[in-house]
C-alpha cells in the first residue's frame, strides 16, 4: 500500500485490510526512509537496492508522486524473480499519475479520480469499487478463454477439412467435400461457432486458476492435443466411410465408380453426403469439448447458463438435418425448417438423401467425439502417472 498518510494510519489500515500480519517478515517505511534506501552513496537510485526493498515492502507511507513512479519503475525493471513482475496501480489524484502511467495496468476512480489521473490510466473503475478490480480480472481471462475455444474448435476443424480434402484429390482426383458444403461449415457453422463460444460467462474457478504468461502461446499444449485429437478421430471415420462404407452403411462404392468413370464424381453420392454430416456432426459435438480447455473432464458443466451456445448448437443441427432432405422430413418440424438452407432443395448444398440407419451413424460418429475427448484425457492422465512414478 502507497500512501500519502502518516505511517501510523497507514499501518493500522494494512492491518485491518490484510495486507500486513504479524508473524510475517515485511517493512513498512516513508518516504525519506525509502529513498535513503534505495539509493547508493552517490546519490543515484541502484536496482539492486531497490531489489532488497520492494520483495518485503508491504507499506509505503507519505510517500511523494516520485517515490510512487520509482517504486513503480524498480518492481517492473526488476530481476528478482524468474518472471518479470507485471504491476497494477489503483489511483485518483495528480499525484498518482505518474506511477499510473508507469505501471503495466493502471486504474483510476471514476467518481473521485481527478482528469490526470484517468487520462494517465488504461481502466477507469466508474463505480469507485475496488471489487470491480477483480471482475475485471474475471472478464479479462474469460475473453482470452472464449478466443482459445474458438481457435480450438476452427483449427481442428480446418485441420480435417483440408487433409482430406488433399488425400482425397490426389487419390480419387475427387473431392467428398464440395464447394458449397465447404462454405456451409466456414461461413454458418464457424460463424455461428465463434457467436457461441464468445458467450460463454466468466465463472470463479478463473480466478483460481495461475494467470497467463506474458510470451505464453495462446496455443497451450493441451490445445494442441485436442486439436489433433479431434482432428485424428475425424480423419479416421471420414477415410472408413469414404473406403469401407459400402460395407456397412448401404451406399454404394462412389470411389469405385469414379476409378472406372471420372464423370461419376459429378453425380450426387450418398457415400460423399455420409462423409460430409458425419464431419458436420462431428464438428458440432467437437464444438462441445472446445468449452474446456485445461483438461476438465465436464464438458457440460455450466452450458445451461448460456443459452446462446445451446440455442446456435441445437439449431446448426437442425438446419444439418434438414439439409439433406431425407426421410424425416415428413415431420412438420423439419418441413419448417427448410426455410433455413434448403427450400430450394438438397441438390443445392449437393446432398443426396440418408436413411435412418445412414442418420443414425453419422450421430454416432458425432456423439463418440466426447467419448473420444474422454479417452484422451484418460490417456494423458495415465502418461503423466506413469512418468512421475516410473
Amino acid at each position: 500500500m502507497v500512501t500519502g498518510d502518516n505511517i501510523m494510519t497507514a499501518r493500522s489500515i494494512a492491518t485491518k485490510c490484510g495486507i500486513i500480519k504479524p508473524d510475517d517478515d515485511f517493512l513498512v517505511l516513508e518516504g525519506k526512509e525509502f529513498n535513503k534506501r534505495i539509493r547508493d552513496s552517490s546519490g543515484n537510485i541502484s536496482q539492486r537496492k531497490l531489489d532488497e526493498v520492494w520483495p518485503k515492502l508491504r507499506v509505503l507511507a507519505r510517500s511523494s508522486p516520485t517515490d510512487k513512479f520509482n517504486l513503480v519503475n524498480g518492481i517492473v525493471n526488476s530481476c528478482v524473480t524468474k518472471n518479470r513482475e507485471v504491476v497494477a496501480v489503483t489511483g485518483d489524484g495528480t499525484n498518482d499519475g505518474p506511477a499510473l502511467k508507469r505501471a503495466d495496468v493502471g486504474f483510476a476512480m471514476g467518481i473521485q479520480g481527478t482528469d490526470v489521473a484517468k487520462n494517465a490510466s488504461d481502466i477507469i473503475l466508474t463505480d469507485d469499487n475496488f471489487s470491480s478490480i477483480v471482475k475485471a480480472m474475471m472478464w479479462g481471462r474469460n475473453v482470452y478463454d472464449c478466443i482459445a475455444k474458438f481457435l480450438q474448435f476452427q483449427l481442428t476443424a480446418n485441420l480435417s477439412a483440408g487433409v482430406i480434402s488433399v488425400v482425397s484429390a490426389a487419390a480419387i482426383s475427387s473431392v467428398p467435400l464440395r464447394a458449397v458444403q465447404m462454405l456451409w461449415v466456414n461461413l454458418v457453422m464457424d460463424t455461428l461457432a465463434s457467436l457461441a463460444l464468445a458467450t460463454e460467462p466468466p465463472t470463479e474457478d478463473l480466478l483460481n486458476r495461475k494467470p497467463y504468461g506474458r510470451t505464453k502461446s495462446i496455443i497451450s499444449p493441451l490445445m494442441l492435443r485436442n486439436i489433433f485429437g479431434q482432428s485424428l478421430y475425424q480423419l479416421a471415420i471420414m477415410f472408413l466411410i469414404l473406403y469401407a462404407g459400402q460395407y456397412f452403411l448401404e451406399v454404394d462404392s462412389t470411389v469405385s465408380k469414379i476409378q472406372l468413370d471420372p464423370h461419376a464424381a459429378k453425380e450426387l453420392s450418398a457415400q460423399f453426403t455420409m462423409v460430409f454430416n458425419a464431419f458436420v456432426l462431428m464438428t458440432l459435438f467437437n464444438e462441445i469439448n472446445s468449452r474446456k480447455l485445461h483438461g476438465e473432464r465436464n464438458v457440460f458443466k455450466g452450458i445451461l447458463r448460456n443459452p446462446f451456445f445451446y440455442c446456435i448448437w441445437l439449431g446448426c443441427f437442425a438446419a444439418q438435418v434438414d439439409m439433406q432432405e431425407n426421410k424425416m422430413n415428413y415431420f412438420a418440424f423439419f418441413r419448417f425448417l427448410k426455410i433455413l438452407i434448403v427450400t430450394f432443395g438438397s441438390r443445392v448444398f449437393t446432398c443426396e438423401r440418408l436413411s435412418i440407419k445412414q442418420w443414425a451413424w453419422s450421430l454416432l460418429f458425432g456423439v463418440f467425439s466426447l467419448v473420444w475427448q474422454q479417452v484422451s484425457i484418460v490417456f494423458e492422465s495415465v502418461f503423466r502417472f506413469s512418468i512421475r512414478h516410473f
